[in-house]
């Protein structure tokens, strides 16, 4: 069976620290792109950040460039979000995927997703 499984969500302070990891089971992290969406309350799921696997080129939204970095470890068939200087606007359900279109947007049908873990910033 084929499973993403999230975790490193929590509550941070604003211009905190997290780190998210994403283990895949039940196969590899080898598809085209891989990478991270969020969606906040109200608002629709969003593109954060993404790496082709194929040459290890990355992509990140604007709001998170300089404070996020995605990264991947192949021994352990695990892919990383290291979030720094975290704002309270980074608070959102943050789902790691597979199959990945342009700008880490989903692609309906091929798309694969974690079920999510929760990032809060707040004081």
């Amino acid at each position: 069976q084929r499973q993403l499984v999230e975790s490193g969500g929590g509550l941070v302070q604003p211009g905190g620290s997290l780190r998210l990891s994403c283990a895949s089971s039940g196969f590899t992290l080898d598809d085209y792109v891989i990478g991270w969406l969020r969606q906040a309350p109200g608002k629709e799921r969003e593109g954060v950040s993404c790496i082709r696997v194929s040459d290890g080129r990355t992509y990140y939204a604007d709001s998170v460039k300089g404070r996020f970095t995605i990264s991947r470890d192949n021994a352990k068939n695990t892919m990383y979000l290291e979030m720094n200087s975290l704002k309270p606007e980074d608070t959102a359900v943050y789902y790691c995927a597979t199959g990945l279109g342009v700008q880490c947007r989903s692609v309906p049908g091929i798309t694969g997703w974690g079920q999510g873990t929760q990032v809060t910033v707040s004081s």
